[in-house]
């Protein structure tokens, strides 16, 4: 049986970020980490990706929870580097 670090150890994202996941789509952090793979594989993934963390960001920060808006800012910085959000332009016809 693999444990949860066998399969972080195959994400491309840390453990932080496969967390925010995990938090943003109310599931286990396995399936997060699967969501993670599919997320990563396209420019439109990686924006989702971004956005989950914001979001998981504002309603800590309406909860009041402010040591976890720090630990998700700690993240968002985190996967700011290693995944920068790509800019996605429209696309035009059949292009």
């Amino acid at each position: 049986m693999l444990s949860i670090q066998d399969v972080l150890d195959y994400c491309d994202l840390d453990r932080g970020e496969i967390e925010a996941i995990a938090e943003h789509e109310h599931v286990p952090m396995a399936l997060a980490a699967e969501i993670s793979e599919v997320l990563l594989s396209s420019p439109e993934g990686v924006c989702k990706l971004h956005t989950m963390i914001i979001e998981n960001m504002v309603h800590a920060l309406e909860a009041g929870h402010y040591e976890r808006v720090c630990a998700l800012s700690k993240t968002y910085e985190h996967l700011q580097r290693t995944h920068p959000a790509p800019s996605i332009s429209p696309r035009i016809g059949n292009a």
